[in-house]
């Protein structure tokens, strides 16, 4: 967007740090010293780290109010934190411009000192190193399996969900072990892309094919990040909505990509892949409408509805791939009344309670009353939810984006979720109803966490926080980095990801386990 504050919120070409340092200098935080992150104010040319860190730069902002307009030093991206959003102007003598041009000319100076340094030790170390009576520094660093995704111009919703799916493990497995369909020779393209062209798509888009591809890319481990320019071209084909460079909500986006892949892998039933024994195998399962996004994601609801004259009840059963969960209106905060708070000062919402307000009993309001076919006319009622089936990986989805009068307000709240033992069994059907439908274990642990920041629905910045191995990783479009579990647990969640302890796949879903660790294949076969 246009930001109008650039004209009175910028004045510096260059960081506060390098005016005053020789080279090479660091871009770090000034009040932390933390190296990730790093954004500078266009006012001053001091250096915060982002609100996805400890958010000083943000702070500084919030003391200052002029200083508005920041530039991040990683990738130049520039940002106003009134408008919360990205700019894409400059102001007429090219602030912009000349502070990017100082940044790489910088970078490039670091860069030819660090590696004349890098020369200098490795030969002056060479003895050092095979002398048995000098101690060897062990050097641990956590090094994150898969890369990140390059922000393409506000695709943060996208890489959010991407880094959330890949991780998990029964899902990334059995896309990437697809066989290619980028032939369009392949018998199996051919009958999917004569369905879609009935129905009116575009008959050369496949979207698991470039999903695979990205997931795989993404996997390889030989790049700090990847562009997924391909993917999101074929998302763009497929949704008008989601075209240009705006902000999308990760919800939304998610919940497409799980329907479209649901939808082509169905074309996909009828046949084996290949003659290879390692390629999955794909057979119809019961009514012929199973994949492995139902088979992973897919649950079942009861909704029951009970008059409230003569006490007529309808059960109906609902499929599901996530939960949307109201937040308790007695925990609505929106972002201006916690502007500058921590969240000790805000009341703390424990995700239990908004699992029972989703299942709890209300009466329907005037405009929703049921027909009755007891009194034969609409009347008053209730309506309660059950979970009747839990899937192997629960998505809940926390509502905090409400309408207020003409646009969505985002809720502040901080949701207090459990990284492990989340039971699901006081949200379920008594047993003897549902003798047969529940499989493995109700407990559940935490896989990965979408967090919004930022304070509208269609602005702000999107990350994840994703646990591979025992580690927790926090991706930042291309940014990957090693956490702790309190890091995790502070994080103000929008989307969260459990996997059942318990994991097991339908009998007619057999899925290649090659690539899996020994413990995920343990679970998949128990």
């Amino acid at each position: 967007m246009e930001c109008p504050h650039l004209e009175e919120s910028v004045r510096v070409s260059t960081p506060i740090q390098a005016q005053t340092t020789d080279i090479p200098f660091r871009l770090q935080c000034s009040e932390c010293a933390t190296e990730a992150s790093p954004w500078i104010c266009m006012m001053c040319g001091l250096i915060g780290c982002g609100r996805y860190e400890k958010g000083h730069a943000l702070r500084h902002h919030e003391t200052c109010d002029k200083h508005c307009v920041c530039m991040d030093a990683k990738n130049y991206a520039v940002y106003c934190y009134i408008c919360d959003e990205f700019v894409i102007n400059d102001t007429p003598t090219g602030h912009c411009d000349a502070l990017r041009t100082k940044l790489q000319s910088l970078s490039s100076q670091c860069h030819q000192i660090q590696k004349t340094s890098i020369r200098r030790r490795s030969s002056s170390s060479s003895e050092a190193e095979n002398d048995p009576k000098k101690p060897r520094k062990e050097l641990k660093k956590i090094r994150p399996k898969s890369s990140g995704l390059r922000n393409l111009g506000n695709t943060c919703f996208m890489s959010a969900v991407l880094q959330s799916l890949s991780n998990i493990q029964h899902f990334c497995g059995y896309i990437k072990q697809l066989p290619s369909l980028e032939d369009k020779n392949n018998k199996i393209r051919k009958v999917i892309t004569r369905k879609q062209s009935r129905n009116g798509e575009d008959k050369d888009i496949l979207l698991v094919e470039e999903l695979r591809k990205t997931l795989i890319a993404l996997w390889e481990g030989g790049k700090a990040a990847i562009s997924p320019e391909s993917l999101l071209h074929v998302i763009w084909k497929l949704v008008p909505r989601f075209r240009g460079y705006q902000q999308q909500d990760a919800h939304e986006f998610m919940r497409y990509l799980l329907d479209r892949l649901h939808t082509e892998l169905l074309a996909l039933l009828p046949f084996t892949f290949s003659s290879n024994s390692n390629s999955p195998f794909i057979v119809p399962g019961p009514k012929g409408n199973s994949t492995i996004v139902t088979a992973i994601f897919g649950g079942l609801l009861q909704s029951e509805v009970n008059c409230l004259i003569c006490g007529m009840e309808s059960k109906k059963h609902d499929p599901f791939l996530d939960l949307s969960l109201d937040i308790p209106v007695q925990y609505h905060q929106s972002v201006k009344a916690t502007k500058g708070k921590e969240n000790v000062d805000q009341p703390i919402c424990h995700l239990a309670e908004c699992l029972a307000h989703f299942t709890e009993v209300e009466e329907l309001e005037e405009t929703e009353l049921y027909m009755c076919t007891g009194c034969k006319k609409k009347q008053r009622s209730t309506k309660k939810f059950w979970i009747r089936r839990l899937p192997n990986v629960l998505c809940l989805h926390l509502k905090r984006f409400k309408w207020a009068t003409s646009f969505r307000q985002k809720l502040e709240t901080y949701i207090d979720f459990p990284l492990n033992n989340l039971d699901m069994n006081k949200y379920i059907l008594d047993m003897h109803e549902t003798r047969g439908m529940t499989v493995g274990s109700n407990i559940y642990d935490l896989a990965a966490v979408i967090v919004h920041h930022g304070s509208g629905a269609g602005s702000g910045h999107y990350t994840a926080y994703v646990l591979n191995e025992g580690q927790w990783y926090h991706f930042n479009d291309s940014t990957v980095t090693a956490c702790d579990p309190e890091t995790v647990a502070r994080c103000k969640a929008y989307i969260l990801f459990y996997i059942r302890r318990e994991i097991r796949l339908p009998d007619y879903l057999n899925v290649n386990l090659n690539g899996l660790s020994s413990t995920q294949r343990r679970a998949s076969t128990s």
